[in-house]
This record gives structure tokens, sequence and C-alpha cells, in this order.
């Protein structure tokens, strides 16, 4: 796996597991950690052409779906689609919302 695909996967995860954790507390540190690796991604953004969102998104889910966090998630039902909802040039757009990215997440986990 490359660097890019590592960055982008690790900011999709938090994300996620934002989405997923019923604690607000540990779901308020994930959307933290969030936004950090999608500043830093905003800051350096990685060539488009050294990866595919979904394969990232692909790796995010299965990073969130650790069996550590299992009981930690509470919040919808993990029935995450296979293509990533986002683009890279949304998640490293100035202004990029995590609280809305994370909202989306949890209406799309939850319809399928």
């Amino acid at each position: 796996m490359n660097a890019s695909v590592e960055r982008v996967r690790d900011a999709l995860a938090e994300m996620i597991k934002a989405a997923l954790i019923s604690d607000d507390e540990t779901s308020l540190a994930c959307r933290t950690a969030g936004r950090a690796k999608l500043a830093a991604l905003a800051g350096d953004p990685p060539d488009p052409a050294t990866l595919r969102m979904d394969g990232a998104w692909t790796l995010a889910v299965h990073d969130a779906e650790a069996p550590d966090l299992a009981p930690l998630e509470g919040q919808v039902n993990l029935t995450l689609p296979r293509a990533c909802p986002f683009t890279l040039k949304e998640i490293t757009a100035p202004g990029f919302d995590v609280d809305r990215a994370v909202d989306h997440i949890r209406k799309i986990a939850s319809t399928g």
C-alpha cells in the first residue's frame, strides 16, 4: 500500500469510527483526529493518480470494524456502501465539514 492510500484511509477511518461509536467523548476524539488528518491531507494533498478512493474507503471500513472497537459501535448497523461517499477533492477542500461528513456516514450506514 502506498503512503497516499494510507493517509486517506486513516482520515476516512476516523470519520467512520466517529459515526459508529456511541460514546460521545470517544466519537469527539475520533472527529478531532479526523480533522487533524484531513488538515494534513489538505496541506499536502496526494496525487489523485496515486490512489483509488474506493480502495481507501474499503480499507478504512475494515479498520473501523476492528474487533476491539465493536463494543463501542452502537450508533448504527454497519452496512456501509462499497463506494466512498467522498472524493479526494471534497475531503481536501477548505471548509470540509467533518461533523456533516460524520452525519452523512451515519445516514448511509443505517440505510445501506
